[in-house]
């Protein structure tokens, strides 16, 4: 049985990588809401023709959430209904979100965010470090506060797990083997769910080697053992 949609708002994972990883309560979801709230219309709308889904788009995302925000709570409460999704994975989990469904909650509307595809989870489960309790980080700020965030974690026993670039993957990795020890043991996944999905474990000093002689492509999460 579907379920009614009420005037509120729903957060949609999206698939990170495998297109079927998709659920089907989330296509039931798409098909019926008023407007699909987007990171990125352009990727969300080739998302939506291989689902054979058609619903208005519109662009939600970190540039212009701060001044569309009132005017979309506006909008549920004036009976429109919306799916929030990202570009990959579940909306507000490092990318846009947040400050919506707080203003949606402020407002007594319902949030409805339901399970799907997150890449922290595989990647965690992936990097056989203890997944018993462990604490996410997501992206380092790319400058001021990035040496402080870290010396943060220098005490921290649970497993750690980061976003990262590409472009910015060596650099991390330097400045966490710098502050935890090159023997600290830890797992880069990249390309989670698609056909080359890599996940590479050693020492932090092992990883450094092995991405120095090795091409980085694709979305990337490093998983850190905790202190002993």
């Amino acid at each position: 049985m579907t379920e009614e949609i009420k005037p509120h708002l729903y957060l949609v994972p999206t698939p990170i990588g495998n297109l079927q990883d998709i659920t089907l309560r989330a296509i039931d979801v798409l098909q019926r809401v008023d407007v699909i709230l987007a990171e990125d219309t352009r990727t969300t709308g080739k998302l939506l023709k291989h689902l054979e889904i058609q619903r208005p788009l519109q662009s939600y995302h970190i540039f212009n959430e701060h001044k569309t925000v009132e005017k979309l709570v506006a909008r549920m409460e004036a009976g429109e209904q919306f799916a929030l999704v990202s570009d990959a994975g579940t909306p507000a989990i490092s990318d846009p979100g947040f400050l919506l469904v707080r203003a949606v909650r402020e407002a007594g509307l319902e949030v409805n965010c339901l399970p799907g595809a997150t890449a922290f989870v595989p990647a965690l489960v992936n990097s056989a470090l203890p997944n018993d309790r462990f604490v996410f980080e997501g992206f380092l700020p790319h400058k001021k506060g990035r040496k402080t965030r870290i010396e943060n974690l220098l005490e921290e026993q649970r497993t750690m797990i980061f976003y990262e670039s590409p472009h910015r993957l060596l650099k991390t990795l330097t400045q966490l083997m710098e502050a935890f020890g090159g023997d600290r043991m830890a797992c880069v996944s990249r390309e989670l769910t698609k056909m080359y999905e890599e996940n590479i474990r050693g020492t932090l000093e092992e990883l450094i080697d092995y991405y120095n002689e090795n091409t980085i492509k694709g979305e990337i999460v490093i998983t850190v053992a905790g202190k002993n």
